[in-house]
């Protein structure tokens, strides 16, 4: 059986160490990859040229992303908490459920072994998530 912690130790923490990411969120947004603006107006066709976003534009969508987002961004962590729980509990259990392979010496290809049943396992959760199933 794989070593994980519980579940009710994963989720707090989980909550405290993404809720600290206000101040990353508010680097993202003050220093985006791209442009909104310009990204959302390539997007409009597929939206049906619903889109408003070239009278808002960059500048608003930046404004109410730093004013709203970064104060909003750890109460809304700490509010999907139960979510978080719920969405990662399957994989806990496919992690627990592991038999993992003898540990051998650093760096050993064996170790790769580990890897892959732990991959393989949390794969074939996914899958049967994906195909209804619970197991």
């Amino acid at each position: 059986m794989a070593a994980i912690k519980a579940l009710e130790r994963i989720s707090p923490k989980w909550v405290r160490n993404a809720g600290a990411g206000a101040a990353s969120y508010d680097e993202g947004v003050t220093n985006p990859q791209g442009n909104y603006e310009q990204a959302s107006l390539a997007a409009v066709t597929a939206f049906n040229a619903g889109i408003q976003v070239r009278r808002a534009g960059n500048a608003k969508w930046q404004r109410g992303a730093k004013t709203k987002g970064v104060v909003r961004f750890a109460p809304g962590v700490a509010a999907a908490e139960p979510d978080y729980t719920a969405g990662f509990a399957p994989y806990h259990a496919a992690i627990q459920a592991v038999q993992l392979p003898v540990r051998g010496p650093r760096r050993s290809p064996q170790n790769l072994q580990r890897v892959s049943a732990i991959t393989t396992a949390l794969g074939a959760r996914k899958e049967a998530l994906l195909r209804g199933g619970r197991s």
